[in-house]
């Protein structure tokens, strides 16, 4: 096995969906999914670009209600090409008589390639070899090749190439209801050498433009020009096994793109300025080399290296070092379907973290995405009545809360209220980003620049949230729904959302915490500056010291409950429902409810153990009075684990995290799951629709930061490996503290090597064992000898 190649052979209707999500190919800016050039919406295929940001809203007619959504817009299509031989119908691997038919991911170049051969009505047989490209080197340009070999005859073969505006958002079978019409005023045009097509979304107003150039030796026999459509045909003379060749070069603009005078001007003068094929590859190439240095993680397993390179070659067509330069956040289903319209939730959690070792840069402009949407979070608290900033739970265009008022059941057909809107944990996420951010790039800088303000504004609003139980004396948090998801309503309950969801009432004590231990590290000036610019009093700071000692925490059969009420909750029939991850549709399309019983769709109680070392977690609960019983993270995660149908691909990942310690085996089962959870799409149709990012970038964070031990703080680098018994060996490339490290371990041993960059030495501990590492200077640690010790 090639773990860089990813190899699909044979043509099958029935999971051509998938192939499209994997292979799609993208640069940051925007992704277009791995469809064929002949291939429409059909049912079986779904060509889709989605330029990042670039949303639009709708509004649609559910149950006799008006309701509006804003997705990401599947804009026009720059990929049609169509070929037939003499006296034959257009090409299609769905009628044709074919003879081979292989496709082939480049993970480590970004190429998709195609080959295929076909035997037409007449016994001619023609292969046909097609190369692809969204170039990592220009985020505006794309390509195709195509290379066409008459093998037993020779004439003309006929070619159209297209740009295609007949396109609306219907790659989800649940939101067909919703409208998915986009775009409005189409517009084509032609010269000579270029045909370009523009478009603009109804609502968000983005003028969107493609333009294209052929490179053929072809005679042209017409332009059909429709305001939603135009495409030349041209006939190419074949000779008998003498291969000819089209290309096709592509440019993609949007008025949300800088400098340019028109996004049309610009999509013609890029094209015109694109030189051949082999040129755009090679820089192409190049542009993926320089990433692939800063993103290595080599095992020594094949099938998990290609896996590995799969997830980070995803990530970064989603999130690259263009990124930075745009105004987006992290997509849950990346930019490779329309699954959750393309909302941003609170996946970058699981992301974020790989990203700060890797491509810090990128993180913090995703951070900055955050922190530009603050206005928009402090207005949507000031609107229940809070101070601070109120994060919502779906997130697009311009922050406002986008989570649906009503979602689809596919197994019961019936809308249903969405109370997932509920999910304020969203903000302890951006807030746990922040502060991860800090520590990984020790970078002053971006805490006084706009860190601080959006950890503290966050800190305000759950402060806000927590209200004192006169009875009790402890703090409350009420009317939430958890990471769970499952658990948003009491049953019988009056009102959404339950009370002391534990994973909340935790996380906001630490985010307390380390909101004042961030105002301690700002320089006088800069925390002076802030505390007075946010009117933050010496008495707020004083009731959040109060709730980091009473903040309540329920308990029952030794282990955290994950509300207040859950232990009263009965047991389900999990000998029935036992392999069904998606209990909440089963449940209610037999008439029942999942909020009434001890069953959790993912972590949730254990994302604590996810985010909080032991040692932390122990502190705040002794910190409340609470002090932890020595087996109740293992009691507590055992508890859970019962109880979880893993209807979330996130939820392998945290598993995988948590069972690290305490049992490998297990572990490991939630780690292969976890990598293959859009590669064998786990779920059950979910990855036709997009792929899941956060589940990908939690897998590569998995491997860097939980089996290696991987923690980087203000004082320098900590490793802890415990490498599973499958996993004999990894090597990687990280950046910390301003400066890149290579880092080789093994059951044995741990390498650390520095570059000639960063602070002039590097603390580095692991295990106990500690060394300051210089400038090109490395360091082998031992781990035998703190074995046997």
């Amino acid at each position: 096995m090639n773990p860089w190649l990813l190899t699909y052979d044979g043509y099958l209707p029935a999971d051509e969906g998938r192939r499209e999500a994997l292979c799609a190919l993208g640069n940051g800016y925007f992704v277009t999914r791995g469809a064929a050039p002949e291939a429409r919406a059909d049912g079986t295929h779904y060509p889709g670009t989605y330029v990042a940001g670039c949303y639009n809203q709708l509004t649609s007619r559910i149950g006799g209600e008006q309701v509006t959504n804003e997705e990401l817009v599947n804009v026009p299509n720059w990929l049609p090409l169509l070929f037939a031989t003499p006296e034959s119908r257009w090409f299609h691997p769905r009628t044709a008589e074919l003879m081979e038919y292989r496709q082939v991911l480049d993970l480590r170049h970004g190429v998709l390639s195609r080959r295929l051969r076909y035997r037409d009505e007449h016994g001619r047989v023609t292969a046909v070899r097609q190369r692809r490209l969204v170039s990592m080197a220009d985020p505006h340009v794309a390509a195709l090749e195509t290379t066409f070999t008459a093998e037993n005859w020779s004439g003309p073969i006929r070619v159209a190439a297209a740009l295609d505006g007949r396109v609306s958002n219907r790659g989800v079978e649940r939101y067909r209801d919703l409208r998915g019409d986009h775009l409005v005023e189409l517009l084509t045009g032609h010269d000579e050498d270029h045909t370009w097509l523009s478009a603009r979304t109804s609502s968000s107003g983005i003028a969107i433009v493609l333009a294209s150039r052929l490179c053929l030796e072809a005679v042209l026999e017409q332009v059909r020009r429709e305001p939603d459509r135009i495409s030349t045909e041209h006939l190419l003379p074949m000779e008998r096994e003498r291969p000819a060749t089209v290309t096709k070069i592509v440019a993609l603009t949007t008025s949300r793109d800088h400098a340019m005078a028109d996004p049309r001007s610009a999509a013609v003068r890029t094209v015109h300025l694109s030189p051949c094929f082999g040129t755009v590859l090679a820089r192409h190439r190049l542009a993926w080399d320089r990433l692939w240095a800063r993103a290595r993680l080599d095992c020594d397993d094949p099938t998990g290296a290609q896996i590995i390179h799969l997830h980070t070659f995803h990530l970064l067509q989603t999130l690259s070092p263009h990124t930075t330069d745009l105004d987006v956040g992290v997509p849950a289903r990346g930019l490779h379907g329309e699954a959750y319209r393309g909302h941003v939730f609170w996946d970058e959690l699981f992301v974020l973290p790989w990203l700060n070792f890797r491509f810090p840069e990128i993180s913090q402009a995703l951070l900055r995405y955050r922190h530009r949407r603050l206005p928009e979070a402090r207005a949507a608290a000031n609107a229940v009545g809070l101070p601070g900033a109120m994060f919502p739970w779906q997130s697009g265009s311009d922050g406002q809360e986008n989570t649906q008022p009503y979602h689809l059941n596919p197994s019961s057909g019936r809308w249903l209220p969405d109370r997932s809107r509920l999910q304020r944990h969203v903000g302890l996420a951006i807030g746990y980003n922040v502060w991860q951010h800090f520590t990984a790039t020790g970078n002053m800088g971006f805490l006084a620049d706009f860190g601080a303000e959006l950890l503290v504004e966050i800190a305000r609003f759950f402060a806000a949230l927590s209200e004192l139980d006169p009875v009790s004396g402890r703090y409350e948090i009420r009317h939430v729904v958890g990471p769970d998801e499952y658990h948003d309503a009491y049953p019988g309950g009056t009102s959404p959302g339950v009370d002391n969801n534990v994973y909340t009432n935790l996380m906001t004590v630490w985010l307390l915490l380390k909101a004042c231990e961030v105002l301690d590290l700002l320089p006088l000036r800069e925390r002076t500056e802030l505390t007075t610019r946010l009117g933050l009093s010496r008495p707020e700071l004083e009731r959040w010291d109060e709730i980091t000692r009473r903040m309540r925490v329920d308990f029952h059969e030794g282990v955290l409950s994950q509300f207040t009420g859950y232990a009263d909750l009965p047991e389900l029939d999990w000998g029935r429902y036992r392999g069904v991850r998606r209990l909440d549709r089963a449940l209610e399309a037999e008439g029942d409810d999942v909020n009434r019983y001890k069953a959790s769709k993912q972590a949730d109680v254990l994302m604590l153990f996810y985010l909080l070392t032991a040692e932390e977690l122990r502190r705040i609960l002794a910190r409340l009075g609470r002090a932890a019983e020595p087996d109740l993270i293992r009691d507590t995660i055992g508890y859970y684990l019962k109880r979880t149908s893993h209807g979330s691909t996130l939820s392998a990942v945290v598993h995988a995290w948590v069972l690290s310690r305490l049992d490998r085996a297990v572990s490991w089962h939630f780690f292969v799951e976890a990598l293959s959870s859009d590669l064998a799409d786990v779920q059950g149709g979910t990855t036709a629709e997009g792929i899941h990012l956060g589940a990908m970038g939690g897998t590569l964070d998995l491997v860097q930061r939980c089996y290696l031990g991987l923690e980087a703080g203000l004082d320098g680098l900590r490793l802890d490996p415990h490498l599973p018994d499958r996993l004999p060996a990894l090597s990687l490339t990280i950046e910390v503290c301003g400066g890149s490290c290579s880092i080789d371990a093994g059951h044995a041993f741990v390498r650390v090597g520095r570059a000639d960059d960063g602070p002039e030495s590097l603390r580095v501990e692991v295990r106990g064992q500690r060394a300051k590492i210089g400038r090109g200077a490395a360091h082998v640690f031992s781990l035998i000898r703190m074995e046997a010790e």
